[in-house]
C-alpha cells in the first residue's frame, strides 16, 4: 500500500484517530523507567493496544531527536512496531531551500520510511516539491495550526481581504498533481474550519488539538459530515498515551481510543 491507500484504508474502517506518539521519558508511567530503553517499551506497549484501531500514528520527531543517536534509535525500532497498512506521519514540520529539503525527503520517507510528512509551506514551491516528488507518500502541509501565535502570520489578511492560510490551502491545490498532499489545521479553529471546507474540498486534512489543546472533536466530526466528506485525521497526543500512568497503561489507552471511535462512528452514523 502506497500513503494514501493507507489512509483511505483507515477511514474504511470508519478509523479517524491518529496515536500521537509525543513520547516524553518524564511523562511515562515510573515502572518503566528501569528498562533499557524506556521509551521504545512506552511505546511497544501503546502501539500493541492500539494498532488494531488507530487510524495512523503521528511521530513527533522532536521528542526523539531531543535525545541524540539514542533517542533516534528509538525511533527506528518504534517505528518497526507499527503494521504495514496503518500510516505513519513524521511530525517534522521540515521546510528548508530546495537541496536542503532533497536532504530532509531523503532522511523522512527513504531512511526512516514514514508514509507522510507535516511541512511548513513559508519558503515556497521549491521547498515542498522534493517531498512531494515522492508520489506514493503524503504531506500535509500547515494552513491554520492549533497554536495562539497562529494569529501573528497565518490570519494576515491579504489585499483581496482572504487571510494568508487560505492563500496557503489554495495554493496546496496547486501542488497536489500527484493526489499526495493534504492540509494541517488545527481543531483550536472550529469556525474557521466551517468557514473553509469548500476551500479545503477533497485535500486529506490532519487536525491536531483535541484534547488537551481545548478543541472540540464533536465539532470537528460534525463539520466533516455537513461538508459530505470523511477525508480527515484527528491527532490525539496526550489525552490517549497519557491516560493512566499505572502498570495497566495500555489498556487504558486503548479504552479511551475505543471511545474516540465509538463517538466519531456516533456522529457520522447520524
Amino acid at each position: 500500500m502506497n500513503a494514501l491507500q493507507k489512509f483511505i484504508y483507515g477511514l474504511d474502517k470508519q478509523f479517524h484517530i491518529a496515536v500521537g506518539l509525543d513520547s516524553d521519558i518524564n511523562k511515562i508511567p515510573e515502572h518503566l523507567k528501569k528498562e533499557k530503553d524506556p521509551v521504545y517499551e512506552f511505546n511497544k506497549i501503546i502501539i500493541e493496544n492500539t494498532k488494531d484501531l488507530a487510524c495512523s500514528y503521528k511521530v513527533n520527531l522532536a521528542f526523539y531527536e531531543s535525545d541524540g543517536i539514542e533517542g533516534l534509535k528509538s525511533l527506528e525500532k518504534t517505528l518497526e512496531l507499527i503494521p504495514e497498512d496503518v500510516l505513519t506521519i513524521g511530525d517534522a514540520k521540515r521546510g528548508d531551500i530546495g537541496n536542503t529539503s532533497k536532504m530532509y525527503a531523503r532522511s523522512i520517507f527513504d531512511h526512516f520510511k514514514f508514509d507522510s510528512i507535516t511541512l511548513h509551506p513559508y519558503m515556497g514551491s521549491d521547498s515542498v516539491s522534493p517531498f512531494v516528488e515522492y508520489n506514493d507518500k503524503l504531506n500535509f502541509i500547515l494552513a491554520l495550526t492549533s497554536n495562539k501565535g497562529s494569529a501573528d502570520f497565518e490570519k494576515l489578511a491579504l489585499e483581496d481581504g482572504t487571510f494568508l492560510y487560505q492563500k496557503v490551502i489554495k495554493t496546496v491545490h496547486d501542488w497536489n498533481e500527484h493526489k499526495n498532499c493534504g492540509i494541517v489545521f488545527g481543531a483550536t479553529n472550529p469556525e474557521e474550519l466551517k468557514t473553509n471546507m469548500e476551500i479545503i474540498g477533497n485535500l486529506p486534512v490532519l487536525l491536531p488539538g483535541v484534547g488537551a489543546q481545548g478543541g472540540s472533536l464533536e465539532d470537528v466530526v460534525e463539520t466533516f459530515k455537513t461538508a459530505g466528506s470523511r477525508n480527515f485525521i484527528i491527532n490525539v497526543s496526550r489525552g490517549l498515551i497519557y491516560a493512566d500512568s499505572s502498570e495497566n497503561f495500555g489498556a487504558v489507552t486503548r479504552a479511551e481510543l475505543e471511545k474516540y471511535n465509538k463517538k466519531i462512528g456516533e456522529i457520522l452514523g447520524k
